[in-house]
């Protein structure tokens, strides 16, 4: 199972595999890894085949002793009733301080992550995207976001071009594993 959705992302990261910013997007500046390192809480994401029906998605990030940050994304499907995840690496593509990572599954593939809003106060919530307008995610350290910041950060990916009617919203009520 594990291999398998490896084998997904390494495919999906062959398809975009271009560390790229979409057009027009600035990824956030003064940022810092130390506060944003931990458990994300997916909350809504549009739809790829890689997370395609999985429910209870995280990512955890955590500082590796090469400099780079261990990625494991992870993820319940009802379907097969079973876990998946996959471990990458992620470091920065230029300047520390700018939200803007490249991230691999496998070897020298890598792809954009590019941090688009961030809470600057407390690091509680974050909207990302890939390399181009087709990747977007919402992620939260509490598997609820509330309403109006969810609002507003859909108003924001909106404004900046994402098609947000394509937002799926993850389900994170309770799931041991």
């Amino acid at each position: 199972m594990k291999i398998r959705f490896k084998a997904i992302a390494l495919y999906v990261l062959l398809l975009v595999g271009c560390l790229g910013v979409p057009e027009g997007i600035e990824p956030v500046g003064d940022f810092q890894l130390e506060r944003y390192l931990g458990r994300w809480y997916e909350i809504a994401r549009l739809d790829h085949s890689f997370e395609r029906g999985l429910t209870h998605v995280t990512a955890d990030y955590e500082m590796r002793g090469d400099g780079t940050v261990r990625v494991l994304n992870r993820g319940f499907s009802p379907a097969k009733n079973r876990w998946k995840e996959a471990e990458g690496k992620a470091d920065f593509v230029d300047r520390a301080d700018r939200g803007y990572l490249k991230v691999s599954f496998f070897g020298p593939f890598y792809g954009s992550y590019v941090v688009v809003e961030l809470d600057r106060e407390n690091y509680q919530y974050a909207l990302v995207s890939g390399p181009n307008r087709s990747y977007l995610w919402i992620l939260a350290r509490t598997p609820r976001l509330a309403p109006e910041v969810i609002d507003r950060l859909v108003r924001k990916a909106k404004a900046e071009g994402f098609d947000t009617d394509g937002l799926i919203f993850v389900e994170q009520g309770a799931k041991a594993g």
